[in-house]
């Protein structure tokens, strides 16, 4: 299955993404944790998309198309595959069809705004080991130390209330016309998130006939 995982930042797009992955035994490819790794190694990509991620806007449609096409020649998608975060605009979805990709279903998780800000304003990460916490749903012990490894937990500047509110602008402004997009060729399927990620997977085996 050719799958791309829709919806606003936040959305849980990486959490079902993982657990969509183990079932159909298909790679999860997420173009948010490229590009972070390449911040995190300082490559030029990495400087260039640090500056504009940290004002709550994406990277330039030929840089991401250029990820992604390198990454669907790998070996592992030759069974299918899993797109987290891509494509993001109508420009980059077609770019994705003239790669020549098939896509066999789009799932759009649907969630308010107000819970994305939420969620996402309440997410730490631990710099040294890279576990990954809420400070309502999944709280340290001591909501400060990372319960693996110890050391102190930070938030993601694009975690941040002021730029998810600009994140979540830019969905609606780029993003949400690919539902049409997609719905045009009769590949959209729409999931409401749910409190609990167990009710949101329900729903998304359901959709995809797991």
């Amino acid at each position: 299955m050719n799958l791309i995982l829709f919806g606003p930042p936040g959305a849980g797009k990486g959490t079902q993404g993982e657990i969509i992955c183990k079932q159909l035994g298909i790679p999860t490819i997420s173009t948010g944790a490229m590009i972070r790794a390449a911040i995190k190694d300082g490559t030029d990509l990495g400087k260039q998309a640090e500056a504009i991620i940290a004002g709550g806007g994406l990277v330039p449609d030929e840089v991401v198309v250029g990820i992604v096409k390198e990454r669907l020649s790998q070996e592992d998608c030759r069974n299918g595959f899993i797109l987290d975060g891509f494509p993001r605009t109508i420009p980059q979805a077609e770019a994705l069809d003239a790669l020549g990709v098939k896509i066999d279903c789009v799932l759009n998780l649907e969630v308010s705004d107000e819970t994305i800000v939420e969620r996402m304003s309440g997410r730490r990460s631990c710099p040294g080991c890279g576990a990954t916490y809420h400070v309502v749903y999944n709280p340290t012990k001591d909501g400060v130390h990372c319960d693996a490894c110890g050391a102190e937990l930070t938030q993601r500047s694009d975690d941040k209330p002021e730029t998810v509110q600009n994140r979540l602008h830019v969905y609606h402004e780029q993003t949400e016309p690919l539902k049409e997009y997609y719905q045009n060729k009769q590949v959209l399927k729409t999931v409401v998130g749910k409190d609990t990620i167990e009710a949101t997977t329900k729903l998304v085996k359901e959709a995809l006939g797991l």
